[in-house]
């Protein structure tokens, strides 16, 4: 009776195991493509309330990781060169990289990374972790659409999402007065993945 126990409990610890590494296996990883221009990261903040002001960061990488069947545990790990931020216009990007606002000399990169993943069946999701920006880590939530999936014409492997969020600036140490509607800032990401094999 105790072997047929050990032999019970031996098969059913290798069964484990096994649907443990299928569902290991089924997570798929994938690198941003900032090296052909499909990812982006924009922003858009008021003038003085006044206009919109648009930009982006030109100068970023990361990756993350999807599995169709358990959303739940992708993964997101973004980093971004704050110097590159580009408002199409040479005097005002100066400024920007400050110390009266990113501090690009004392803080040359920002970093998101993901601590949880929430999908709906709409294809909407919402993406929380923490982001690292001008030396100030503050948690911030992303909601997020998928935009598709499938082979490329090159025989990869593409998987894509967008996302948008809001930042207060003074959250971050940034509290350079631009007027009170200029406290917030939009961004908007646009992410292609290639996946890795």
């Amino acid at each position: 009776m105790k072997q047929q126990r050990l032999l019970v409990s031996l098969l059913l610890g290798c069964t484990l195991s096994l649907s443990a590494g299928a569902a290991w296996a089924e997570v798929e990883r994938y690198v941003i493509d900032t090296k052909n221009a499909h990812a982006f990261i924009q922003f858009k903040i008021s003038h003085l309330g006044f206009s919109r002001l648009l930009g982006r960061f030109d100068r970023f990488e990361g990756q993350f990781s999807y599995d169709p069947q358990h959303p739940a545990v992708s993964k997101v790990e973004v980093s971004i060169e704050t110097a590159s931020i580009d408002s199409n216009h040479a005097e005002r990007d100066k400024h920007l990289r400050s110390a009266d606002f990113l501090d690009v000399g004392k803080y040359p990169k920002a970093r998101f990374v993901s601590r949880s993943y929430t999908e709906q069946a709409d294809g909407k999701g919402v993406l929380e972790g923490d982001l690292t920006l001008h030396g100030v880590t503050r948690p911030v939530t992303i909601e997020t659409r998928a935009l598709g999936h499938g082979p490329d014409p090159w025989g990869g492997y593409r998987r894509g999402f967008e996302g948008t969020t809001r930042l207060v600036l003074k959250d971050f140490g940034i509290d350079y007065d631009l007027g009170p509607a200029a406290r917030e800032v939009e961004l908007f990401l646009s992410v292609e993945g290639v996946r890795q094999k």
